[in-house]
């Protein structure tokens, strides 16, 4: 109902979208940042509401990532950097020398779907990782596949509304999520891992780890290098095709969090190795896309993979809530020798991931064990909800909680080295990066898939878009056929198909299962492609 005292812009309607402030919101697509490729600004006021408010959404579960399983072990550095020293890049200390171990926590997780959902839903993973490290903790926050949705943070709350349940029906819904996709052409080569086998890990054990975002490195010398994670199972990769996942599912939804947890309880510890792929650290106008867009691979061909080191877990939580429901990530959580890159997305997410956590598990969550370093912590900051210790130093004066001061306050540390300082300038711009390439990787993937990969993406695509308005089936043809003609073609032609399915009497249900013998078949004839 209209309030009778409301007053509307000369130049609005009642559809025009605002903040709750009430202003007129111009440009939803971009934060505000220094030229067209960052770094952002703290000024962000549309952004910081609007991310803010999203990380509220949800009490006390997390609005992403709820459903988790976690796990104990370490990291063994190999020291180098494939024939290389790893202190040409990075001074962090946690890969220094060869042989040495970090202890380490890991949360897998499923990302849109709530805490009891079924671990063989069709969705991305997440795969975050805590060193504690002797410099303190070290975050890597990332999911299993390697890229993701959209490359401004500014989308993410859209994003994830559009995956979630219908705020009327509670009923999660293919049309809104490809009424979403179809307005968001980055978010094809996503949609081209996700509706593949690869959209479902066949467990925790046998999937992919990436940091998805640009990082950097950096040196004793201050020189920094753009840097991507990408963590590969020992255990070997595997996924489940539509059919395999609604076979699990029906006799158990458990599955993955029972696998690691007997994985590792009869003693067969998994192990990822970690790879890097390392750039300097400029726009690279040779490449055909931005080094920095989230949306984006950066292809082994290119940019080789080099192995750094290996993790094992090698011990089970011993209570689920106070370890894995508690542990609490966040992508600014970075040691010296580690740092940010100007990526759009990975700067919004650095705000979002440690102010969920205060919110979501209290303002001194880092307090908890699961979740304070394993070495001495002390700090000016005091009080708030459910303090139970001072972090305080060993020698310092009880009465003084600030800095600087000469009556036995805590004092600075020394810079271990050179500090980082890119040469910043450019206009404050809202506005989208200049190489966004919207298809093209979205169309070799496609083309890098085996057969049998192709077979599914295009069976899981079909029976999705199908049931959805017509205006949005189009538009999806529309950006898969720009990213391979044969792509929208095969969509188109079984939409077509399903849709003459569903319009006659004689027809089954959508997405009909094959017989066991059927399905067995197609999986011995696959294996997972290397599309990267």
């Amino acid at each position: 109902m209209k309030d009778e005292n409301e007053v509307t812009g000369t130049n609005e309607t009642e559809d025009t979208l605002t903040n709750r402030q009430g202003h007129p919101v111009t440009n939803n697509q971009n934060v505000r940042t220094v030229g067209n490729r960052g770094p952002t600004t703290l000024e962000n006021y549309d952004f910081l509401e609007k991310i803010s408010h999203f990380d509220r959404e949800r009490i006390p579960e997390r609005v992403v990532h709820a459903r988790g399983a976690g796990a104990h072990g370490y990291f063994e550095s190999y020291g180098m950097v494939g024939d290389e020293p790893v202190s040409k890049y990075t001074r962090a200390k946690v890969f220094q020398e060869k042989g040495k171990q970090t202890p380490v926590f890991v949360r897998f997780s499923s990302v849109v779907h709530g805490g009891h959902s079924p671990e063989t839903l069709r969705d991305p993973r997440g795969f975050a990782v805590k060193f504690y490290t002797e410099d303190g903790n070290w975050d890597l926050v990332g999911n299993n596949l390697k890229i993701f949705f959209i490359r401004d943070p500014l989308k993410f709350p859209d994003l994830v509304h559009a995956f979630k349940p219908d705020p009327v029906t509670n009923i999660q819904d293919g049309e809104r999520i490809f009424d979403f996709v179809s307005n968001t052409p980055e978010a094809t080569h996503m949609v081209t891992f996700l509706f593949s086998p690869w959209g479902i890990p066949a467990n925790y054990r046998m999937m992919q780890g990436s940091g998805v975002n640009t990082y950097k490195w950096v040196n004793k010398e201050g020189e920094g290098f753009l840097v991507k994670y990408h963590w590969e199972p020992k255990q070997g990769i595997k996924n489940l095709t539509q059919e395999e996942a609604d076979e699990i599912q029906s006799k158990n939804f458990n599955h993955a969090t029972q696998d690691l947890y007997e994985a590792i309880e009869n003693g067969n510890y998994p192990e990822w190795e970690l790879f890097v792929q390392i750039l300097s650290d400029d726009d690279h106008p040779e490449l055909d896309y931005d080094p920095l867009d989230p949306t984006k691979l950066w292809y082994k061909d290119d940019v080789p993979w080099q192995a750094v080191g290996k993790m094992v877990l090698n011990k089970n939580p011993e209570n689920y809530y106070a370890e894995v429901e508690q542990a609490a990530f966040g992508t600014g959580v970075l040691v010296d020798g580690l740092d940010f890159s100007d990526d759009k997305l990975l700067q919004g997410r650095t705000f979002s991931y440690s102010d969920t956590q205060r919110y979501r598990v209290g303002t001194n969550y880092l307090q908890l064990p699961i979740n304070s370093p394993k070495k001495h912590v002390a700090t000016n900051q005091r009080d708030g909800q459910m303090e139970y210790k001072v972090d305080q130093g060993k020698n310092q004066n009880p009465h003084v909680n600030y800095e600087p001061s000469t009556i036995g306050g805590l004092k600075e540390a020394e810079n271990p080295g050179r500090e980082h300082t890119p040469n910043v300038e450019g206009e404050l711009k809202r506005e989208t990066i200049d190489r966004t390439n919207n298809f093209g990787q979205a169309g070799e993937t496609y083309r890098r898939l085996s057969d049998f990969e192709r077979d599914e993406l295009i069976k899981n695509l079909v029976n999705t878009l199908a049931p959805c308005r017509k205006e949005i089936r189009d538009q999806m043809i529309e950006n898969f056929t720009q990213a391979d003609p044969e792509y929208g073609k095969r969509v188109a032609d079984g939409i077509e198909a399903k849709m003459k399915e569903m319009e006659s009497a004689e027809s089954g249900p959508i997405g009909t299962t094959k017989t066991e013998e059927a399905v067995q078949d197609a999986q011995d004839k696959s294996h997972p492609s290397d599309p990267y």
